[in-house]
């Protein structure tokens, strides 16, 4: 058997994979050393690990047990890796060594907490061996050979290594069964003609054991060692672990935490649930992404593409493990080498997220329990009567007739046309909720929904070919089957029944993890691999079907086992392409659950929240997870979904939510209302303004939406984005960007009247006033009264704002001010899309417009690079600039003399400009 040892590029026993091409096989199978005693701390390993087991045993009366084996004895606690992670079962020694690993107990932690495992791998544990290397056009592929059987069923011992230099900052490498096909997720990924000619990496291999080293060539940083454990690849139990470069570590969703996790023995399970967003538990969606600062600044990124119920074990070392329990390891790392790059990079392959119409990125208010349609029109008239901006108003549940999909109660909501129309003249939108549970136990004949689409098979199925039914709001029901191209067409055809009747603006589609009542289906679920696999990753609830249906159930394309973390993500995919259908124009849709690809279909919001200050403050990590995830349309519900909100935590949360890129107020039913119109006239002002504020940057919002459907740029977007080399910034995660360029500090907590906010070093100007802050990279206290939010713009930007209205609509029509932030050189830029809004492909198809704004030695100039007939309808109106350090004796416009006015601040304002946004201009001030 072999053993680790330290690999260096003397030894010829390893393979070493460059883009020159690969290393042809060695004459002896190379040997890896445990990767925890590389730079030279193998002595300092040996030394410290025996001196505090002797020191142990001498105080606990040698509770480490007689037995562990000196190869045990060296693995320092960080670096253990875990070779009896099964939940609910405790660990003996006779387990552990019944799997060939080491047995060293450590102390116990609280219920719930993970900690050092007492069973872990030794570093002669048996693993692949690297049997043959060749290369092909693109890269190179490889045969694994297991010789020593592991200990999960159906062990697979020959597998397929396909590596793929796709782009000089993109790798794809693949491990499966060389003999038989296993699922793989039907996911479009781009496919590349040629091998990257001058990659920013450089791979090796480890032969025996297999192992993966990858190796950034700037800064010879490892960012992957897969030799610090065994691969294991069996048909239900497939784990590969890895170093870490580093300790920060982001994505991996969806989980309610700090956007920074923990590598303090913490595991994150990714399997779609229903539950409350709650720390530690597995939520909506399932994004099996990190990314990863490196020392220096550099970021990568990796990418596990696989469906199956997983788990990412990270421990201090720091280290990484995937475990997965069905498919193909096929992973995809991204270079960047920053952060911002390493997203681009990864939407790359993902896809670039949808081009939200321009009216989503109004306000939104909803909640469950308006009782009916007319409630629900009197809260729009009440809006409206006190001139709050409202551009979206919604509808849960409680519109249908008995919870029934594509269905209106006729009592309640028999208005329900009449508002739609209302809105609509307006310039208003109506957006109401889709559940995809069928009701199953209307008379035959009196639901077309659930009678077509039994009629077409378009159900999920239980084992024995029947529909599987659940529990959801309508009671039994039958879950649609969207991995079925048929099923998108019964989907449309529903929709443009009930379209006929309420012509609905967009769509918001919930439960659809998916959820059930029930766990499993009315009858249970049958025994077998599939719903009781050999391992079952840390789930809530220990099962794979609890509060949802079984993992045997069959859809078209697989069983569920493969496709449930994907049921959100193809229910998006119908929806968004039946709105198309319906409506001519963009579509506007949000999901709950998501899987990596959901931005080219729909948004998202952060679920079920608590009207808690808590909530308030994790929205933030959430927001920003999702952008890292190519999802930018994403928010929290304002003021909380379930519990009581106070007037204090709305208002500051109406402040932090008029800068979610989707902004909606939701509330449950039985509850008090939490519009801005139920408060006070102070804490309604408060929220008007700001949404007033956040109308007036619509302009520059939606700039960023462009930018993210048409190269991958986040739009909230942490800190650290913008400043990789701070280190201040990589754990800040209660202050956000819209873009580059502003900045948002909220007020998290209550009872205060400031706020204390990390300022990057370097010159940021007050939203409101122009004032200037000069940073040197702090911590700066702000004031904050109830109706103020912190708002602060870059140097070196410029953004376009406007005359805000009380709808989208209203607003589009207004005249722009375009706000310059000068750098401490005196110089700006920044930059418009617009077009009308609403039509598909409005760039594609080159009916945009697209004007670049910049600043240099005092002059001022607007340069059209494409335009439209829209942008002929908008004129600029006011150019105001922040940071003017003299006094200027005149302004010419196009060398024309202008007035303008000078404020003690260094701002300069030239107001009544009236050019219009299709003409290019120049504006110097002497």
């Amino acid at each position: 058997m072999k053993s680790y040892q330290k690999l260096t590029t003397a030894q010829p026993a390893a393979c070493r994979v460059e883009e020159e091409g690969a290393a042809s096989m060695p004459s002896g199978h190379g040997k890896l050393a445990p990767w925890w005693v590389g730079s030279g701390l193998l002595v300092a390993a040996v030394l410290l690990s025996t001196i505090t087991v002797w020191v142990l045993r001498q105080v606990s009366g040698g509770w480490l047990g007689p037995t562990a084996p000196p190869k045990c004895l060296l693995v320092p606690e960080s670096h253990r890796f875990d070779c009896y992670p099964e939940r609910r079962v405790v660990v003996t020694q006779e387990l552990c060594e019944s799997r060939g690993c080491c047995f060293i107990q450590s102390a116990l932690l609280a219920e719930g907490k993970q900690g050092v495992p007492w069973c872990f791998y030794p570093p002669d544990f048996p693993s692949y061996t690297l049997e043959s290397l060749n290369q092909t056009a693109l890269g190179m592929v490889g045969l694994l050979v297991r010789r020593e059987k592991a200990y999960y069923p159906q062990d697979i011992e020959r597998l397929r290594l396909d590596v793929e230099f796709e782009t000089d900052t993109r790798l794809h490498i693949k491990i499966t069964d060389a003999a038989n096909p296993r699922y793989e997720v039907p996911l479009d990924v781009p496919r590349v003609m040629k091998r990257a000619e001058n990659p920013i990496y450089s791979l090796n291999f480890s032969w025996d054991p297999f192992g993966v080293l990858l190796q950034r060539k700037a800064t010879g940083t490892v960012l992957l060692n897969t030799t610090v454990a065994p691969l294991i690849f069996a048909d239900q139990f497939l784990q590969i672990s890895t170093s870490l470069p580093s300790k920060f570590l982001y994505g991996l969703g969806e989980h309610r935490g700090s956007l920074l996790h923990s590598l303090d023995w913490n595991t994150l399970t990714l399997w779609a649930r229903d539950v409350s967003p709650t720390e530690s538990f597995n939520l909506y969606g399932a994004h099996p992404f990190y990314l990863l600062m490196e020392e220096g600044g550099n970021a990568h990124g990796v990418f596990l593409l696989n469906s199956n119920a997983m788990e990412v074990a990270l421990q201090p070392a720091p280290g990484l493990t995937w475990r997965t329990i069905g498919g193909v390891l096929d992973f995809y790392i991204f270079l960047g080498p920053d952060p911002n790059m390493v997203i681009q990079q990864y939407q790359q392959v993902i896809g670039f997220p949808a081009m939200p119409p321009f009216w989503a990125l109004g306000f939104h208010l909803c909640r469950w329990g308006y009782g009916s349609s007319n409630e629900t029109w009197q809260t729009v008239r009440a809006m409206r009567n006190y001139q709050i901006p409202q551009d979206g108003q919604w509808n849960d549940i409680d519109y249908m007739d008995g919870y029934r999909d594509f269905t209106l109660d006729s009592q309640k909501f028999a208005s329900l046309p009449s508002l739609v129309e209302d809105l609509h003249r307006h310039g208003q939108r109506y957006v109401m909720i889709l559940d995809p549970g069928i009701s199953s136990t209307s008379p035959h004949g009196s639901y077309w929904p659930f009678d077509e689409g039994l009629r077409r098979g378009l159900f999920l199925n239980t084992t024995q070919g029947q529909p599987l039914i659940g529990q959801v709001w309508p009671g039994f029901t039958a879950f649609a089957d969207f991995s079925n191209p048929d099923t998108h067409q019964w989907w449309l055809e529903n929709l443009q029944h009930f379209y006929a009747h309420v012509p609905f603006d967009g769509l918001w589609i919930d439960m659809n993890e998916p959820s059930n009542f029930m766990d499993g289906s009315e009858d249970g679920c049958p025994p077998g691999e599939l719903d009781n696999p050999p391992y079952t990753p840390a789930v809530l609830g220990d099962s794979l079907s609890a509060k949802t249906v079984c993992a045997s159930a069959k859809q078209k394309v697989s069983v569920h086992y493969n496709l449930h973390n994907l049921y959100g993500l193809m229910e998006a995919k119908a929806t968004a392409s039946a709105l198309i259908q319906l409506r001519g124009k963009r579509p506007f849709l949000i999901s709950r659950s998501t899987f990596p690809s959901q931005g080219r279909y729909s948004g998202h919001w952060l679920g079920d929240n608590r009207s808690q200050w808590k909530d308030m403050s994790y929205s933030i990590p959430g927001l920003l997870s999702f952008s890292l995830f190519g999802i930018p349309l994403v928010g929290a519900d304002i003021c909380g979904f379930s519990g009581s909100t106070s007037e204090e935590l709305c208002t500051r949360w109406m402040q932090l939510g008029a800068f979610y890129p989707f902004s909606r107020n939701h509330n449950t039913q039985n509850e008090k209302a939490q519009d801005p119109t139920a408060f006070s006239p102070a804490a309604r002002t408060a929220m008007k303004d700001v949404l007033l504020t956040r109308y007036s940057l619509l302009p520059f919002l939606y700039t960023l939406f462009h930018r993210a459907h048409l190269q991958g740029d986040t739009v909230a977007r942490p800190l650290f984005f913008e400043f990789p080399w701070d280190v201040a910034t990589w754990e800040l995660d209660r202050q956000f960007l819209w873009g580059r360029s502003l900045l948002v500090t909220p007020v998290l907590e209550p009872g205060v009247d400031s706020v204390t906010g990390y300022v990057p070093q370097g010159t940021w100007y007050d939203f409101y006033t122009g004032s200037s802050v000069n940073s040197s990279g702090e911590m700066l206290k702000m004031s904050a009264p109830l109706e103020h939010l912190n708002l602060h713009i870059r140097e070196g930007s410029i953004l376009p704002t406007q005359k805000p209205g009380t709808t989208t609509e209203v607003t589009r029509g207004n005249p722009l001010r375009l706000i310059v932030a000068l750098s401490s050189l005196a110089t700006a830029w920044g930059d418009l899309f617009w077009d009308d809004g609403e039509s598909l492909d409005t760039f594609e198809k080159g009916n945009y417009s697209y004007v670049v704004f910049n600043v240099t030695q005092n002059i001022f100039t607007s340069t059209v690079l494409h335009a439209s007939t829209e942008a002929t309808k908008v004129t600029i109106g006011t150019l105001s600039i922040f940071g003017v350090q003299k006094p200027p004796s005149k302004v010419l416009l196009n060398g024309q003399e202008k007035p303008f006015s000078y404020l003690d601040n260094q701002v300069l304002n030239v107001s009544d400009l009236g050019m219009s946004l299709s003409q290019g201009f120049s504006l110097q001030w002497l």
